[in-house]
């Protein structure tokens, strides 16, 4: 799935992305850490990954979006 990132905290590594219907979903630091990445900008494509449904709904990995 793709987002745009929103938020990013470096000391934590933590942030938000956006969906594309604008909806805002958190990221930790494993699934930062996951996708290998040293720094995030807002604004950035990113291509994620997740589990559960709904409010549940978790990303397990973020990484940068290439075509």
């Amino acid at each position: 799935m793709q987002a745009t990132a929103y938020t990013y905290d470096p000391e934590t590594r933590t942030g938000q992305v956006l969906l594309d219907d604008g909806t805002p979903v958190p990221f930790d630091a494993p699934a930062f850490d996951a996708g290998g990445l040293r720094l995030l900008r807002p604004g950035q494509r990113v291509r994620i990954e997740t589990e559960g449904e709904g409010d549940a709904r978790r990303i397990t990995l973020v990484t940068l979006h290439t075509f």
